[in-house]
């Protein structure tokens, strides 16, 4: 089983994060952030993956240090998972439609971190949370996951619909991504020989 439990404590964040990539879509989420547990239950349910985050950060100033960190907790609890990568496919994506909105997520597991992300919301709020974040989130986990990811929302004029698009894309990409390749087994999935 791959699977990783990363904490990371700051003078902002408490944030524990477990993961595991071959689980069955359950997610026990606490992040404070109604909305981005909603988000996080997509990548765990589209992915197929066992997700658990408990975090605790600076709320009362704002948003932007949880949903940052928890990227990064999440981003290098991946890195612990995904182990040597021999084996899996590696490339991913998937396109996503919800009503009026349509996303298209492609994942590269390159040991590369590149982010490439391109969402005109509707507006800048969905309730209370500011959709600046997504970009902070996917960006705190690419960093630490060292993948590189491709975001395209590609039509849609509801903000939350076109964020969940864009979620359940992701889980969708990554599930393809991780997924062990039988015609590779034990093979790294590139001629440099590493990633």
């Amino acid at each position: 089983m791959r699977q990783a439990q990363v904490t990371r404590n700051t003078l902002e964040t408490q944030i524990s994060v477990s993961l595991n990539l071959d689980g069955t879509g359950k997610a026990k989420l606490a992040t404070g952030l109604g909305f981005l547990d909603h988000m996080l239950d997509q990548i765990a349910r589209h992915g197929v993956m066992d997700l658990e985050v408990e975090a605790k950060g600076d709320l009362h100033i704002d948003a932007h240090h949880t949903v940052e960190d928890i990227g990064i907790t999440l981003g290098q609890a991946f890195a612990k998972a995904i182990g040597d990568k021999k084996g899996i496919r590696r490339y991913g994506h998937a396109y996503v439609p919800l009503d009026e909105a349509l996303s298209r997520v492609v994942i590269d597991i390159s040991g590369r971190p590149e982010l490439e992300y391109y969402v005109d919301f509707k507006r800048a709020m969905i309730g209370s949370f500011d959709v600046d974040l997504i970009h902070e989130f996917f960006q705190g986990f690419v960093n630490h996951a060292l993948i590189t990811l491709h975001i395209d929302n590609l039509r849609g004029n509801n903000a939350h619909h076109q964020a969940e698009t864009v979620f359940k894309a992701f889980g969708r990409a990554l599930r393809v991504a991780v997924e062990a390749d039988p015609r590779m087994a034990g093979v790294m999935p590139s001629t440099k020989g590493s990633l």
